[in-house]
């Protein structure tokens, strides 16, 4: 079909996420067609660079031989089948392997379809399991100022970014917020680096558990980076410090690993940098490495051993999903497990990071940057229109979105968080696809800047 009818067909019938529809309305929209390694293809032929792995999600590479063969041969086999009061195959073998490569201690693996959805499980999950040891006032959760775990309403209520989350507020149940160890904009008015901003957070989370503990039945946190929250990464030491307070206070920890897990950060899952096992992981995006709808969310033993009982006592988790454990994205995950292996894609990645490093310190000094902050295979650029006072541009001017607009002529795609340009290709990206990245941001950021 042509692109002048996809284009219609879409501005007329499709209601786009984040998106005000009266300005998408307003141009032609891109068109994506096709797919091939690091590259997106349009309707017109035209090729971009993937620079945010199709929001997040993005392992291998597009159209990858080995997870094209795998869902082709599973599909032949057996497309769905439920789990209430069924196994099936795929969800039992993926089951044992995301046991073998998460942090010692998770053994045991409940299925959904996405991040909130993950989240979700995880919050009832927590919420129900001190009910049953005993601890009925503990029914509260700690959040982070920031913090993004999703759109559903219970992830939203442990959300922190009001401008995703303010207008829902009367759905919402109430939670202690922490304040987000967050560089020069800290909130103890300190120096304003990360550790002295790391140092007060922690103070003021550990002041709030103490006050609070006998209600508080769990904690949510993004292990190492602040995803939608601007790429904000946490300085060293900050999440082993969390798991210990979580520990003292008996607080299950809860670790949102659904945008930096599988190898995002360096290391399989962002939780082994710092020794930490949480009480509850949530997974997502990079578990199917972008091609199907897949959530896991893993717990302990004792936390599983909870809920067993007699029927009669109720303790059964009250909580499921249509496609839950989905054969088709459960063999799709198998093959990309078996690629990190077959591949050697975490040992690739040292000197990706390393460059992409160097890169983003060299861009940290151009005239309109506040901060360029990086974690594993992930950046974030902020803009400011003032470097020495950090004064941010004026929200309303979309300072991002003009540079991610100029950013097409270059070869890429991207998509900003305000005026963060975020960096977050897929793992697969070569050497010289992440300087043709960053080349291409380099110049837009100084074309739309001006400097």
């Amino acid at each position: 079909m042509d692109t002048k009818t996809l284009q219609e067909y879409d501005r007329k019938y499709v209601w786009h996420p984040f998106t005000q529809m009266r300005e998408w309305e307003a141009e032609p929209p891109l068109v994506i067609v096709g797919g091939e390694g690091s590259w997106l293809i349009d309707s017109d032929g035209n090729r971009y660079l993937d620079g945010v792995a199709s929001v997040w999600t993005n392992v291998h590479g597009h159209c990858k031989r080995e997870i094209n063969e795998a869902l082709k041969a599973q599909v032949d086999r057996l497309e769905h089948a439920t789990q209430l009061g069924l196994a099936n195959d795929q969800a039992a073998l993926l089951a044992k392997r995301l046991v073998e490569v998460t942090p010692a201690g998770l053994c045991k693996v409940f299925y959904s379809d996405n991040g909130s959805t993950a989240v979700e499980v995880a919050i009832k999950m927590a919420f129900q399991y001190q009910q049953h040891v005993g601890r009925s006032r503990k029914t509260r959760f700690i959040s982070f100022k920031n913090a993004y775990h999703g759109d559903t309403l219970g992830c939203v209520s442990v959300g922190g970014i009001d401008l995703f989350h303010e207008v829902f507020r009367p759905l919402l149940f109430s939670t202690i917020q922490a304040p987000s160890p967050y560089c020069y904009r800290c909130a103890s008015g300190g120096s304003g680096d990360s550790a002295s901003c790391g140092r007060f957070c922690l103070q003021e989370l550990e002041r709030l558990m103490a006050v609070h503990a006998d209600e508080v039945a769990g904690l949510v946190i993004e292990p190492l980076v602040q995803g939608a929250g601007g790429m904000i990464v946490q300085p060293p030491g900050f999440l082993k410090k969390v798991r210990e307070l979580c520990d003292r206070y008996e607080i299950l920890m809860i670790a949102d690993e659904v945008a930096v897990g599988f190898g995002r950060t360096g290391t399989m899952f962002a939780c082994e940098q710092e020794a930490v096992t949480p009480d509850i992981m949530a997974l997502s995006k990079g578990i199917t490495a972008g091609y199907l709808p897949l959530a896991a969310t893993m717990t302990t033993q004792k936390v599983y051993d909870a809920f067993l009982g007699d029927y009669a006592e109720l303790k059964t988790f009250f909580h499921g999903h249509t496609f839950t454990g989905n054969p088709l994205a459960c063999a799709v995950a198998l093959a990309s497990l078996e690629l990190f292996e077959s591949e050697r894609l975490l040992e690739q990645l040292p000197a990706k990071i390393a460059y992409l490093q160097g890169r983003l310190a060299e861009i940290a000094r151009l005239p309109h940057v506040g901060e360029a902050r990086q974690a594993g295979m992930i950046g974030g650029i902020e803009l400011v229109a003032n470097r020495e006072t950090k004064e941010p541009y004026p929200w309303e001017e979309r300072v991002g979105l003009q540079v991610c607009r100029v950013a097409r002529s270059h070869g890429l795609f991207l998509r900003p968080l305000g005026n963060v340009i975020v960096i977050f290709p897929p793992l697969s990206i070569t050497l010289d696809e992440i300087k043709l990245l960053l080349d291409g941001v380099e110049a837009s950021i100084t074309h739309v800047t001006g400097q």
